[in-house]
C-alpha cells in the first residue's frame, strides 16, 4: 500500500515543502513566499532553508536606524508610558586642528 502524498494546496498551507517539491514547484514556491510569507525546504525531513521575498529580505538586511528603534518602541505595549528626559550638559573642550 503506498501512501498518499499530500496535494500542492495543502503544501503550501503549511509553508513546508521537501526538497523534492521544491524542485520541481519553485515558481508556486517563490509565488506563496511573496503572497503569504515564508516558505521552509525541508532535507530528510527537517528544516534546511526558507524561501522568503526579496523585499522582506531586503527589509531584514537594512540596517537598523535611531528611527526605527523609536518606531518600535512607540508601537510598544508601554508607548503611553511617561518618564522624566534628564540631560547631562557637560562641558565641550576648545581643540586646536
Amino acid at each position: 500500500m503506498t501512501a498518499k502524498r499530500p496535494s500542492s494546496k495543502k503544501r503550501s498551507q503549511s509553508g513546508r515543502w521537501s526538497l523534492q517539491d521544491a524542485k520541481t514547484h519553485l515558481s508556486q514556491i517563490v509565488r506563496e513566499a511573496q503572497r503569504t510569507g515564508p516558505q521552509r525546504v525541508t532535507l530528510h525531513g527537517k528544516d534546511a532553508a526558507v524561501i522568503i521575498a526579496a523585499e522582506e529580505f531586503d527589509r531584514l538586511k537594512r540596517p537598523v536606524s535611531g528611527r526605527d528603534i523609536v518606531t518600535v518602541l512607540a508601537k510598544s505595549p508601554l508607548g503611553d508610558v511617561e518618564f522624566e528626559r534628564l540631560t547631562i550638559k557637560s562641558k565641550v573642550r576648545d581643540v586646536e586642528l
